[in-house]
């Protein structure tokens, strides 16, 4: 982050006026700093290279190339920035591919904006955030049938991905190699029944693995 406080944001959305009113908001907040606005994907990823935000709110539909694929994009190159996604849509075909890409988080626009405050913060420290809404879509789409339970190791894996950690980290941690770490997250995925990262907190949050 900018400093011990103050988290720098990257606003990418195509309409001006909700551009403006998340800068107004959190330049009016202690403890954020808009470093820079986007009207599509393309823009964003160009902009977040030149910027180095700590956080970027993300649209998804968008004329100027899509948030789904900038994500996509920004992740692939490595961006050190979190990705929270702030939209109006809620359904599977938006959702899960946004995650799946590597947002960090998913919100819907009509988020108190306190909530939203919390969100951005928990975002730049590499926390998955999830609307209610969202999480239980997300849940469903991806909740298995079976429950056998993960192992004491890998429940220690799955809490650091939860924090936000790279399996280099995670493997740095438990003094353990980053192919471990692989194999760990493959077998608790499989236990899970899921697919990444996101959706194998989310499921674990809500079978009170974590919390």
């Amino acid at each position: 982050m900018t400093d011990d406080t103050t988290v720098s944001l990257l606003i990418v959305d195509d309409h001006p006026v909700v551009r403006d009113g998340l800068r107004g908001m959190f330049e009016n907040a202690p403890g954020f700093r808009v470093l820079g606005e986007a009207s599509g994907g393309v823009e964003a990823v160009a902009l977040a290279a030149e910027l180095d935000p700590d956080v970027i709110l993300m649209d998804l539909r968008m004329p100027g190339g899509s948030g789904v694929e900038a994500i996509a994009t920004l992740t692939r190159s490595g961006a050190r920035a979190k990705i929270l996604v702030l939209t109006t849509y809620d359904t599977d075909s938006d959702t899960l591919p946004a995650i799946e890409a590597g947002a960090t988080g998913y919100l819907l626009k009509d988020a108190p904006r306190d909530e939203l405050f919390t969100a951005v913060r928990a975002a730049a420290e590499g926390r998955t955030v999830l609307s209610p809404a969202v999480a239980s879509r997300l849940v469903s789409a991806v909740r298995a049938p079976g429950n056998e339970p993960l192992s004491v190791r890998e429940r220690e894996v799955l809490a650091l991905v939860a924090k936000g950690m790279s399996n280099r980290e995670i493997a740095r941690v438990l003094f353990i190699s980053e192919a471990t770490v692989k194999t760990h997250l493959t077998h608790l995925y499989a236990k899970l029944g899921v697919k990444d990262r996101a959706a194998a907190v989310a499921v674990a949050y809500d079978r009170g693995i974590l919390g």
